[in-house]
């Protein structure tokens, strides 16, 4: 009875924590872009009932930039930890299934990407493809999946030996047919927790390189932006510009965090029993 009260309650945390990531990006989706338009007579204002985040130098609302911002991080980190993770289940399951020499190149791999600062590759990579977007997401996909593949692959090893999986082979089952079959869909619930739990690293990065100006254009209403534009007017006293979006940023990371973390409690075995 413990037990599944413990998951109920996971159960609820995780829908509760889903619903308002799902908030928060449709928010950012469904506010017009008029909503950032400048409002000289609104510039520079404090944190009020009418601008509870205040507004920054150009008149424009700190809510509805933070919340803008806040959705245009939630797609670019869906599509990065996206791909990440697709990346580590087609590489893992090629080392754990494939020749030995394959998992020698796949382990290889993984140490040299290991070796890198992901930042630094991140840099790399955004800036061979002319920064932007896709660089951005293109760099956090290729730098992230490392954890995953290593996950997935010892998985992958584990159920490789079993005996039904021998018996199958016995029966003429190719090694392509096995790993669709059988170990495949094992890794389901490792690909869904790892697909979560990379959501707030690429986030993170997301911001941080777009703040550091190797991310996002100028432009676009990215927390990395804001919090870059902030800076010149902190020393003026408006802490606010800078305060709220970092904050609003730090808090959905750990929503995204506590999601990951309940789904891999309800989803992993291991986890479920406890």
């Amino acid at each position: 009875m413990r037990g599944l009260n413990r998951r109920a309650a996971a159960a609820m945390t995780a829908a509760a924590a889903f619903a308002l990531i799902v908030a928060i990006y449709a928010g950012g989706a469904l506010l017009p872009d008029t909503a950032l338009a400048a409002d000289f007579s609104q510039k520079g204002l404090p944190p009020s009932w009418a601008h509870p985040f205040g507004t920054d130098f150009l008149g424009r609302d700190m809510l509805v930039r933070t919340v803008k911002g806040l959705s245009l991080s939630l797609t670019v980190g869906a599509a990065a930890s996206t791909a990440s993770a697709l990346i580590a289940l087609a590489v893992g399951m090629a080392a754990a299934m494939g020749r030995r020499w394959v998992d020698h190149g796949v382990n290889w791999l993984i140490d040299l990407f290991m070796s890198v600062p992901h930042t630094v590759l991140i840099i790399l990579i955004s800036i061979a493809l002319s920064r932007g977007a896709t660089g951005l997401m293109a760099g956090i996909a290729l730098t992230h999946w490392v954890s995953l593949a290593r996950v997935i692959r010892g998985e992958a090893l584990q159920i490789r030996s079993e005996q039904y999986i021998a018996a199958s082979r016995r029966f003429g089952r190719s090694p392509l047919w096995v790993a669709r079959n059988h170990v495949l869909p094992h890794m389901a619930p490792q690909f869904l927790v790892g697909l979560v739990l990379l959501f707030p690293h690429a986030v993170m990065h997301e911001s941080g390189l777009t703040f550091l100006g190797f991310g996002l254009p100028p432009e676009q209403p990215a927390i990395g932006i804001i919090l870059s534009e902030s800076m010149r007017y902190i020393s003026s006293g408006a802490l606010w510009l800078a305060f709220f979006p970092g904050a609003s940023l730090v808090a959905l990371v750990l929503l995204i965090d506590k999601l990951g973390n309940t789904a891999r409690h309800l989803l992993e075995p291991k986890e479920a029993q406890l």
